[in-house]
């Protein structure tokens, strides 16, 4: 474990964090009480504005101001509607790091570096990541085709997608996608990450605002238990269910873009991650599933991810 607990790791450096551990700004899972615990245990917390309006995120971001005195951040996904509000509030409250993802960076990052934020973009490929970096990113999500959630069109492997950036890319790169153990953490720092953010693991923790059925299918999960659907209208990864099993039959007839998203509609995250229902929503989660075989605490995952 000796390159990752090194203290002038770039990441760590970057943050001011103890460890170069970032928890992912998940919709329905990343609220202040897992941003706040872990951030308390030495990693960066997020709070996933993803699924928040702004009067919500404001009383996250003050909840997690009041649990820890560690640095906490705020993800903001570009493609919301209302991101000018949600970027808004997270300046008004004095948050000084902002990840970012689907979409352009350069829209706020004159306006979050005016007011000293550190700002992140979560990229799938070479050429997004290049972009990030010349528009003025102080780092990047290499986020691979294993991970949870909406992906990259081009579905590529993380261990191949850190090796094509490594020497393209100046700035700290922190890699996500399928890792929920040390030894994932091992290998993405040998390949010449300079931190990790991990989703699916933090969110089947106690402090998870997602619904207990939602953390209990992550637990039952094995390894061949996610797949890649929505590939027309937003590749996403997720646990099998009958709602997905209908999306994939759906596209494997050719079903037009239109059929796609009248199934899909607003609140299928919502149904699966907050509100619990195992059948009829979307239950995001990496290829890192089958090593998770327990609902913990955020401190008992840093034990197991530092010792």
């Amino acid at each position: 474990m000796k390159n990752f607990l090194k203290v002038d790791n770039k990441t760590t450096q970057l943050f001011g964090i103890k460890y170069p551990i970032i928890q992912g700004g998940m919709v329905w899972v990343s609220g202040w009480k897992l941003a706040s615990a872990v951030s308390n245990n030495g990693g960066l917390g997020l709070i996933g504005a993803g699924s928040m309006k702004s009067d919500l995120l404001c009383e996250h971001i003050k909840k997690s101001k009041n649990a820890t005195k560690n640095p906490f951040g705020v993800n903001i996904p570009l493609l919301r509607k209302d991101s000018d509000d949600l970027v808004k509030t997270t300046i008004d409250e004095g948050v000084k790091i902002v990840f970012t993802s689907a979409g352009n960076p350069a829209k706020y990052i004159s306006l979050l570096k005016d007011n000293n934020i550190k700002v992140v973009h979560v990229v799938s490929n070479l050429k997004q990541a290049l972009k990030a970096e010349s528009v003025g990113c102080d780092a990047i999500v290499a986020e691979g085709v294993e991970a949870g959630g909406h992906n990259g069109a081009d579905e590529i492997p993380l261990a191949n997608l850190i090796t094509q950036l490594v020497n393209e890319i100046k700035i700290p790169i922190i890699a996500a996608g399928g890792i929920v153990d040390k030894f994932e953490i091992e290998k993405a720092i040998s390949l010449g990450a300079a931190g990790v953010q991990i989703g699916t693991l933090f969110a089947a923790s106690m402090e998870s605002s997602a619904h207990i059925n939602y953390k209990e299918a992550i637990v039952k999960a094995g390894d061949m238990d996610t797949v890649l659907f929505f590939k027309t209208i937003g590749l996403t990864r997720g646990i099998v269910n009958p709602f997905i099993e209908k999306a994939i039959a759906l596209e494997k007839r050719n079903a037009s873009k239109e059929e796609l998203f009248e199934l899909l509609n607003t609140k299928r995250e919502k149904l699966g991650i907050f509100e619990g229902d195992c059948n009829e929503g979307i239950l995001e989660a990496g290829t890192g599933v089958g090593k998770i075989n327990k609902i913990k605490s955020v401190e008992e995952i840093f034990n197991d991810l530092i010792r």
